[in-house]
């Protein structure tokens, strides 16, 4: 069954990346037809996820 999920609140924030790297993520979120927003979230949620449970900080 389809649920659509309802938006978490989200903040504006500003972050300095590397011009390769900015390149390399604007590259992929094109040929994934996402926006480059969604591809960084997308990214750090699953580099948290992958995080060794030791290392993970506790879910409030």
């Amino acid at each position: 069954m389809f649920i659509v999920k309802k938006n978490s609140e989200m903040m504006n924030k500003t972050f300095r990346l590397p011009v390769d790297l900015l390149e390399r993520l604007t590259e992929v979120a094109k040929a994934q037809e996402v926006s480059v927003n969604n591809l960084v979230q997308q990214c750090c949620e699953y580099a948290l996820g992958e995080m060794a449970e030791a290392k993970r900080p506790v879910k409030r």
